[in-house]
């Protein structure tokens, strides 16, 4: 193994790379350290008032918070670290031995995209495999512990179960697994041929079947209609939908592992409730996201490898702005997705896209 890196790495890429992964790590922990400072004073309350345990705490919550911060600021903190450690050779004048010694900027950026590189597997894997375990175990634990304190509970309510089956129900009671004013329509082309109206239904997750109250059934066929009415009996029924369907929880896609949420897309497709776009970008944005390695290293890089007056300050500042401005850029692309018209890819491909036109002008201007 050493001969293989002696052979295909040479000094000045073994001594890059460690001050790359070096600071990176470095940063990165203490950026960790800060904000699980911050979260145990904001949730100190939550946690004494649902009597939560240190061993939940510590394997529960933040077993999921940290993967969940780790892998969501790695991209930002990796940048800052391109800049801190590259800006800060360029003021010590390591840079211009590099390139004067028959060494081209590409050959300089071999060390910087190898550690990208790695930055980007580990990130790819952790998106599709691990951040959704973890997620879940965080996500779990914030909503038994009411973190948000609203009513994650939809009201009004339209789905559609197959390619003719509807459904509507004006309110559901999720502590209680039972909706009200439940109407189901079952069509023949255009054409009703079935309508059931029942006051409440509710779930029975051991039968794992729904239990129809006071309810009444209309049947159309052509002209003739026929009516029944079970006059306060109840009935149990089979139906392609669970409670959870009817209960929204911040980020709860994120807590999906890549082939249910692939399966909840399907569904979402013929059901149509309105939370497709939102699925869609969580599902390419898990692909995309970890590019962004690549394309903040080359920013950092370009912007930070020319020595200029007051040392270090200008580039991390410049650079402490650009990562400010990615996650505006990210935010508002995640807002058109799922609340505008703009398609959920081209949203997720926006920061990495405009941040890439940056980096390859960045780059034809750095000191060659």
């Amino acid at each position: 193994m050493k001969a293989f890196l002696k052979k295909y790495l040479k000094v000045i890429d073994r001594y890059i790379i460690k001050k790359y992964l070096g600071t990176f790590l470095f940063t990165l922990g203490i950026f960790i350290v800060v904000t699980v400072v911050f979260d145990i004073s904001e949730h100190l309350d939550n946690f004494l008032k649902n009597h939560s345990t240190i061993k939940e705490i510590a394997f529960k919550y933040y077993a999921g918070f940290i993967p969940f911060y780790m892998n969501m600021l790695s991209p930002l903190i990796n940048f800052l670290a391109v800049i801190f450690f590259t800006a800060k050779m360029a003021n010590q004048t390591e840079i211009v031995p590099i390139l004067s010694g028959k060494a081209s900027f590409n050959r300089f950026l071999r060390p910087y995209f190898i550690c990208a590189t790695l930055i980007f597997i580990v990130s790819f894997f952790a998106n599709i495999y691990l951040i959704p375990f973890t997620n879940r175990l965080k996500i779990t634990f914030e909503n038994s512990h009411q973190f948000n304190g609203e009513d994650p509970t939809k009201s009004e309510v339209h789905i559609q179960l197959d390619k003719r089956t509807f459904v509507y129900m004006q309110s559901f009671d999720n502590s209680l697994h039972t909706g009200y004013d439940f109407i189901l329509e079952k069509f023949d082309g255009d054409q009703l041929r079935e309508k059931l109206l029942a006051t409440s239904i509710s779930y029975d997750s051991l039968k794992r079947v729904w239990t129809l109250k006071d309810y009444t059934v209309k049947y159309v066929n052509g002209l003739k209609e026929g009516w029944y009415d079970s006059k306060g009996k109840s009935k149990d029924t089979v139906l392609d939908m669970r409670p959870t369907d009817f209960i929204v929880y911040d980020n709860v896609y994120t807590a999906m592992s890549t082939s249910l949420l692939n399966s909840n897309i399907e569904k979402e497709q013929i059901r149509g409730t309105g939370a497709l776009k939102e699925m869609l970008y969580e599902k390419y944005r898990r692909f995309v996201y970890p590019l962004s390695a690549y394309v903040l290293t080359l920013i950092g890089v370009s912007i930070s490898s020319r020595k200029v007056r007051g040392g270090i300050g200008l580039p991390l500042g410049i650079g402490i702005f650009l990562c400010f401005t990615y996650i505006v850029v990210d935010k508002f692309a995640f807002v058109f997705a799922v609340k505008g018209s703009m398609p959920p890819l081209l949203a997720v491909c926006i920061p990495n896209g405009i941040f890439g036109i940056v980096g390859s002008y960045l780059l034809y201007k750095a000191p060659k």
